[in-house]
């Protein structure tokens, strides 16, 4: 047997962030929009997910269409089995991340992230793919300084308000 691997690209617009994970049932899309919608309600957002048998359809739903669009396609492009995408705006991954995990088809979270993000997905024979991990960001430049901790406190309790 051999195997071919694929790098995907996810394009990350200004202002979004995306989550992909594995999950494994044909209601996942609309148990994903729930836990998505009452965990954050001013949150927009797009889900695809990857129909691993049977009809092996994207399936969708979302409550803004550009991410929605964003979705499909690169739920199309990585184009894996019981793969779901998840496109975020108004609203931080920490927000969505347990409610998300909690969904009782959800199997794992590959990436939640607003930095470059690259999909390696291997291909083991002619439809039969799946995401062997991904990489997210860049690697570090160097150890944080107290200045820099100090920054990353700021920013916590100042900008997204997460700490006291």
């Amino acid at each position: 047997m051999s195997i071919r691997f694929d790098v995907v690209e996810v394009p990350i617009p200004q202002g979004t962030n995306v989550i992909i994970g594995q999950a494994h049932f044909i209601k996942t899309v609309e148990d994903l929009y729930e836990a998505i919608a009452t965990s954050v309600p001013g949150a927009k957002f797009g889900i695809a997910f990857c129909e691993a048998s049977g009809k092996r359809l994207i399936r969708h739903e979302a409550n803004d269409e550009e991410l929605r669009k964003l979705a499909v396609e690169v739920c199309g492009k990585i184009a894996a089995g019981h793969v779901f995408v998840i496109y975020l705006r108004n609203a931080w991954p920490i927000n969505v991340l347990n409610a998300i995990k909690n969904v009782q088809e959800v199997v794992r979270i590959f990436a939640a992230t607003a930095n470059p993000l690259k999909v390696i997905v291997a291909e083991v024979e002619p439809e039969r793919r799946g995401v062997i991990g991904v990489v997210d960001g860049h690697s570090p430049l160097g150890v944080e300084t107290d200045a820099d901790r100090e920054e990353r406190k700021r920013f916590l309790r100042e900008v997204v308000r997460y700490k006291l």
